[in-house]
């Protein structure tokens, strides 16, 4: 479940767009004005004599495209010009600026499933694969499975195609129909399926009972504009009122809409109480206020953070933690409190421009220092004692806390790293052995599992034998040295195709030792929010 930091900033690097907080459509950026002032007119004339030149005399002929705005944001004048301001200002193609808008809206059109690529060392060639099949969805109720190649699409052949291009053939129209074919091992022919696309909900929120009295509740990303709904329609179907303790995961939540953030601290929070604040050159401040749930306040919290939780993420925790309504465990976040506005633009292209920094109800501000180190750093290398200690403030109940360098939790935790062999065998990600030896363990049968199901030492050592035959290299030593890790990573595989994501998630979160150690803590929470009570209770 980890994010290593070199993934971690490449993901960064390539979309800087996933970081938020942005504005969605709720609150939508001024326009962007070409006032005609001599100094820019002046300074127009320079690009438009710059690109003239670069048009005539470039040793290959160029496109306008190319030259103002680069390959896939990367290059071009627009984007290195947003570059030079800071690490999250940033260009957004079309593709890219569509994509984040169905992501805002977590409802898009199609099959509903997942797909990318993948290729074993002896095969010749990558192909293109499901991932995952919506649970529910168009492609879900039509047989379609984890591990399936997809060989054809309407009649055309895409052993040949890359995803992208293979995920255009999918989508189409709502109502409208789609004939796909697959290869499964194992099998000596193709299944084919007439999929009729429909409406794709997404979702990215999970609650489920930790133990007895103790919820969690998993977020993952902000950036859809229904999250404060789906929290509240989890907690409902959970029994909130039966809640002794909740524990919040945020860890590896990029971020995404402010609204969302609000919502959600908001609903812990009281009434009125501040969650966060932004304010910048040509912003006026804005403060953002809970909308308390009662239901929501009667338990004590622990979340759950690490280095990958940034932006709304931090919103959130740094206003649990500044209205000790909540006792953060886990690493340092990110330091990410700069604010981006959509600034849409022609051929549906848009700047996510930073117009403000925001600041936690007791006036931190998160963002690290960036200016003496270029972009690259500020993402890949990450001191977690870089706070300000200029910037203290104190918390509801007087306790220090530090702004400039992300949300210093209460309780540090930091997870084991994963050892060589974990890293080279994979987890959790983008096809790996373990998926792989999904697909050849389960062939062409449906995968099913009995309720509660663990890998047992004749499926390990078939596991062991598998990578051997696939000549992925490793000792012995060191795969009985990671045996019980081993052993997760099966079951989590496992339980994705036989039951869902889901119940793979769940499975893994339940003996999680930073989980456990949350359910430990629960009483420092307790004690936290008695305090908080009481300063409440003396300022009425």
């Amino acid at each position: 479940m980890n994010i290593r930091n070199t993934a971690f900033a490449a993901a960064i690097v390539v979309g800087a767009a996933l970081f938020a907080p942005v504005y969605g459509p709720i609150i939508k950026a001024r326009a962007a004005s070409t006032g005609g002032t001599e100094d820019l007119d002046k300074d127009m004339k320079t690009v438009a004599d710059v690109f003239a030149a670069v048009q005539k005399n470039f040793a290959d002929p160029i496109s306008s495209d190319k030259a103002f705005y680069g390959d896939n944001g990367r290059g071009g004048a627009i984007p290195g010009m947003l570059h030079t301001l800071d690490p999250h200002s940033n260009f957004v193609d079309p593709t890219e600026y569509k994509e984040m808008q169905r992501k805002q809206h977590a409802q898009y059109f199609g099959v509903g499933m997942q797909i990318t690529m993948d290729q074993l060392p002896k095969e010749t060639r990558p192909k293109t694969i499901v991932m995952e099949p919506f649970v529910g969805s168009p492609a879900w109720n039509a047989g379609m499975r984890r591990g399936d190649a997809i060989i054809s699409v309407d009649g055309h052949d895409t052993t040949t195609m890359e995803s992208p291009e293979v995920a255009n053939l999918l989508r189409g129209p709502k109502g409208t129909q789609v004939k796909v074919s697959v290869m499964r091992d194992g099998a000596t022919e193709p299944f084919t399926a007439t999929i009729t696309r429909g409406t794709i909900d997404t979702s990215v929120v999970d609650a489920f009972w930790a133990r007895p009295g103790i919820a969690f509740l998993r977020v993952s990303s902000f950036e859809a504009q229904n999250i404060g709904r789906e929290v509240e329609a989890y907690m409902q179907k959970l029994g909130e009122q039966n809640v002794q303790g909740l524990i919040l995961d945020l860890r590896g939540n990029l971020g995404g809409l402010v609204t969302e953030a609000v919502a959600l601290a908001g609903r812990f929070l009281r009434n009125g109480q501040t969650v966060v604040s932004h304010r910048g050159r040509a912003e006026q401040e804005q403060i953002f206020r809970a909308k308390g749930n009662p239901l929501a306040q009667k338990y004590p919290m622990v979340v759950l953070v690490n280095g990958n939780s940034a932006s709304a993420s931090e919103i959130v925790s740094g206003a649990l933690q500044d209205h000790d309504r909540a006792w953060i465990l886990g690493e340092t976040t990110f330091g990410k409190g700069l604010v981006q506005a959509q600034f849409p633009l022609h051929e549906d292209a848009a700047l996510l421009l930073t117009i403000a920094h925001y600041y936690t109800p007791s006036g931190r501000l998160i963002q690290r220092d960036y200016s003496h180190q270029s972009f690259f750093e500020y993402y890949q290398h990450r001191n977690e004692a870089a706070t300000d200690t200029q910037d203290v403030k104190a918390t509801d109940s007087g306790r220090k806390v530090f702004g400039g360098g992300g949300i210093t939790p209460d309780e540090k935790y930091v997870p084991a790293k994963l050892s060589i062999f974990q890293r080279r065998i994979g987890r959790q990600g983008a096809p790996d052995w373990f998926y792989r030896f999904g697909n050849v363990y389960f062939g062409a049968q449906k995968p099913v599992l009995p309720v509660g199901w663990e890998a047992d030492d004749a499926t390990v050592e078939r596991f062991r034998k598998y990578m051997k035959d696939q000549g992925v290299p490793f000792t012995d030593a060191e795969f009985d040295q990671n045996k019980a890790w081993v052993k997760k990573g099966i079951r989590w595989e496992f339980y994705f195709r036989a039951f869902d994501k889901s119940a793979a998630d769940r499975a893994d979160w339940t003996d999680d030792p930073e989980v456990q150690k949350a359910i430990e803590s629960m009483p420092k929470a307790h004690s936290l929010l008695s305090q908080a009570e009481k300063v409440y209770a003396m300022r009425q």
